[in-house]
């Protein structure tokens, strides 16, 4: 393949949205790093429901994609070069069958994994994808690097922090209406993050994080009962 082919593949679903996370799902295999974005979709048809179930018609996209320059296998730099090779060994070490490619922008180096074991490789509830990548920050930084490294895998990244900002704010509806503290399920450092972020910001709630690792969790409590 060379940088300059178009991969295109077709896909079908109940929507014409789940039509096209699938195809994004098949071009994230065929094409490393893809750059979501840059996707271009033909809506070949936007499918019925049919009478009572009857006559169902799947909605069918066409999702075109042409390959990044790092797919060539050439980093922006070395830092990147060094994110991407030690995913790679930790991958093949937990026997994760998967490609990293890397891409670097605005201070972030991004490695993106492929391939057959994506599940195994981001492990449940996220754990394993979240050490890596703790684990990937922590190996450049020894070494010199100022970048922050984000590990990701199968548009994982986006995916779990939409979720997790709907679960922050629709948290702090309840905290502020009931005035009660609401304790959130044990998540990783990096998810801890995202919810603090997420309602940083919120003149109603604030939170903390409390408990030990791994079970430690965060409490969105109403600003008037911390007074």
């Amino acid at each position: 393949m060379t940088e300059t082919e178009t991969v295109t593949v077709e896909a079908t679903g109940e929507t014409v949205g789940e039509a096209k996370w699938a195809a994004l799902r098949e071009l994230e295999v065929l094409v490393p790093g893809l750059d979501r974005e840059s996707v271009e979709f033909q809506v070949v048809a936007e499918g019925e429901r049919g009478l009572l179930g009857v006559g169902f018609t799947p909605a069918h996209v066409i999702a075109s994609a042409a390959p990044r320059d790092q797919a060539t296998g050439e980093d922006p730099s070395a830092e990147a070069h060094v994110a991407r090779e030690f995913v790679q060994r930790v991958a093949s070490a937990i026997g994760a069958s998967v490609t990293a490619s890397s891409s670097e922008r605005e201070g972030v180096v991004t490695v993106t994994c492929t391939g057959a074991d994506l599940g195994l490789f981001i492990g449940k509830h996220g754990q394993t994808i979240d050490a890596i990548q703790y684990l990937a920050n922590a190996m450049t930084r020894s070494t010199g690097g100022q970048h922050e490294v984000v590990v990701d895998a199968a548009g994982y990244r986006a995916r779990r922090t939409a979720t997790l900002n709907t679960l922050a704010k629709r948290t702090a509806q309840r905290a502020s209406a009931t005035g009660r503290r609401v304790e959130l399920e044990p998540m990783t450092p990096v998810e801890r993050k995202i919810v603090h972020e997420a309602l940083k910001d919120d003149p109603e709630v604030e939170t903390v994080s409390e408990g030990s690792e791994p079970n430690r969790y965060v409490v969105v409590l109403p600003r008037l009962a911390s007074d």
